[in-house]
């Protein structure tokens, strides 16, 4: 495969895996503000505890759509390592988007259903980008064949700009 095929199959790799895990993750958000705004309508417990509730229904859901779903073709040998580095980086995660939502409750006052919702909304966006970035490098780690199309991308990029940095040498030569 050429490496310009190389890059494109990476790109297109990237793309369902933003898809997927943006599918996973929609319904995990789903799940987050359901059981979130569940167990304020129905229980006394403050506003964060109950997010911190809602957020570890929604990991619990995420990790089963993340490993059978967006990252189904990904190494599965170690799945010890995988949950307890799942498991870490969701725990940080927990704390960005509650931390958000604390700083914006108790810290700012904003404590209205209203209020409550878009700062647990908020939070759960900061701590996506965190957990996909995260997830992709660390937990479900590619299994060796895709390696390489990614060392190829890689290569092709590097080729491509030696040569954009040749041309500019030439031109200066010229005089351009």
């Amino acid at each position: 495969m050429s490496e310009r095929g190389a890059l494109r199959v990476r790109l297109d790799q990237l793309v369902r895996e933003i898809a997927k895990f943006g599918l996973v993750g929609g319904l995990g958000l789903l799940v987050n503000m359901a059981v979130f705004n569940l167990v304020r309508a129905t229980t006394e417990i403050p506003v964060v505890r109950a997010s911190l509730i809602a957020t570890v229904v929604a990991i619990a859901f995420n990790y089963v759509g993340f490993r059978y779903f967006t990252y189904r073709d990904r190494d599965k040998s170690r799945r010890t390592r995988e949950l307890s580095l799942f498991l870490l980086f969701s725990l940080a995660g927990l704390v960005i988007e509650n931390g958000v939502l604390y700083a914006a409750t108790y810290g700012f006052g904003w404590d209205t259903p209203l209020q409550n919702n878009f700062f647990k909304f908020f939070g759960i966006a900061v701590a996506t980008l965190f957990r996909f970035w995260s997830y992709r490098t660390w937990v479900f780690r590619a299994l060796p064949g895709h390696q390489a199309g990614q060392d190829a991308a890689e290569s092709f990029l590097e080729e491509q700009r030696r040569e954009a940095e040749a041309a500019a040498r030439r031109r200066q030569r010229i005089g351009h």
